[in-house]
């Protein structure tokens, strides 16, 4: 690939004001700005890859810097080195000798990482002129495999293993990726009913996804149990029996507190608990998995799950019956190729985590692969949607009838609208001056 060099990495830190109008709001997470850590890589022939890690708000300058320190380990490698050792490359940005000693492959170093390489999967997806999906799916099962850091997970998943579950797969491979293509993935909403919102706007919001075809749900919950109580109520009454319902607490719980909430909740059927508390606490997940099964309600967890390892765990003990990917939290493409593996190899449905700023975009790639190449399977499958800040990307998501079509343009959907992300950078674009200037006033 001539001219592939990689001679700049750029990262700027690019804040929606989220919080203003409550959208995003949670248990936790009462006032978040959605924002990103936004990176461009460039080559020595003018081409750019992008990609992002997804934040809410103030932090989103420490993501920044991490990506500016692991870049000196991105500047003068080409992209054939790079994918020609893939793992090799993820070992070096997540294993640095030094920088290692931060992580090691969590939190905010694990963040810089995934937004790097996002970029880097943006740009291969780019030069070979497809959607990353398409990448994915059109890849030698044996080249595929050696992207993936198998250390610390061969005893729950071995290469060979994971090399066969790709190679069954491959039969109806075909006939799954046109049906992608006319269908489109199975969506939920959990656009209707922020923790924040009103009574009012919970209706109207569900009435009109209703009428758009929606017939997935989720509800924030976990700060006040007669307000939960009721708001799943009312919910329940809007969307009729026969939908589904998922709820969410934003690790707001401790073990035993989420069993006694979520049993007097069982009342209204929800398919899952979404993070019922600490997102590193395994064995408490375990727990609540078991105390829940009786009421057929399952649990989901991983939007903040810090990488390969955990998920390996949080598989061998049981303690999740839905897997939920991020795009951004772990290391990117690499490792959510791993997890989605062993999720298959456990038969345990992926469900990714999206919304926030980009999140959607992106992840709707890593599931359309898991389906055509993976798990070959929708039951219970289904991958969530956030209706906010899908204009200011150059290709947004295209949802139909409550499924995500799949993009067909090259590259991983990262790239933002330059307009939007010089508007919206903080502190100086004119979004934040103008909000500066008001809180003066």
């Amino acid at each position: 690939m001539p001219g592939d060099k990689i001679i700049k990495v750029s990262v700027r830190d690019v804040r929606f004001p989220t919080s203003l109008e409550q959208h995003g709001s949670d248990a936790m997470h009462t006032d978040p700005d959605y924002s990103v850590a936004y990176v461009v890589l460039e080559t020595e022939a003018a081409l750019k890859g992008y990609g992002l890690t997804f934040t809410v708000g103030r932090g989103t300058e420490i993501v920044v810097c991490a990506v500016k320190a692991l870049s000196t380990l991105v500047v003068g490698k080409t992209l054939e080195e790079i994918t020609g050792d893939f793992r090799g490359f993820y070992r070096l940005l997540s294993s640095d000798g030094q920088m290692r000693w931060i992580g090691p492959e969590k939190g905010v170093i694990q963040l810089a990482t995934a937004a790097i390489l996002n970029a880097v999967w943006d740009l291969w997806a780019r030069v070979e002129g497809k959607p990353l999906w398409k990448l994915l799916v059109d890849m030698d099962p044996v080249k595929l495999i050696s992207c993936i850091d198998f250390r610390y997970i061969t005893d729950a998943l071995t290469e060979q293993e994971a090399l066969d579950i790709l190679v069954k797969a491959k039969a109806g491979q075909k006939t799954r990726e046109e049906q992608m293509l006319r269908e489109g993935y199975p969506a939920y909403t959990t656009s209707c009913a922020w923790l924040g919102y009103t009574d009012q706007q919970l209706t109207q919001l569900c009435s009109d996804a209703l009428a758009q075809g929606w017939t997935k749900f989720k509800v924030k919950v976990g700060a006040d149990l007669q307000d939960d109580i009721r708001r799943c109520s009312l919910i329940r009454k809007l969307i009729g029996p026969d939908k589904t319902l998922m709820i969410d607490a934003n690790q707001r719980w401790d073990v035993n507190e989420a069993v006694t909430w979520v049993t007097k909740l069982a009342e209204f059927h929800p398919l899952w608990i979404e993070e019922p508390t600490s997102p590193d606490d395994i064995l408490g997940h375990a727990s609540i998995s078991k105390a829940l099964a009786p009421f057929g309600i399952g649990v989901a967890t991983g939007e903040q799950c810090q990488n390969r390892v955990m998920f390996k765990q949080f598989l061998q003990a049981s303690a999740l019956q839905f897997v939920q990917i991020d795009s951004c939290r772990v290391g990117s493409v690499n490792e959510n190729l791993a997890i989605i593996l062993m999720a298959a190899k456990f038969n345990v449905p992926v469900c990714p985590h999206a919304g926030g700023v980009g999140l959607c975009e992106l992840v709707q790639h890593l599931i359309l692969f898991d389906y055509i190449s993976v798990s070959a399977s929708l039951s219970n499958r289904m991958c969530e949607f956030v209706d906010h800040l899908h204009e200011h990307f150059k290709s947004p998501t295209n949802i139909r009838n409550a499924h995500y079509i799949p993009p067909m343009d090259p590259g991983f959907s990262c790239e933002m609208l330059e307009e939007s992300v010089k508007k919206h950078q903080y502190p100086e674009g004119e979004v934040w001056r103008a909000i500066e200037k008001q809180g003066k006033q």
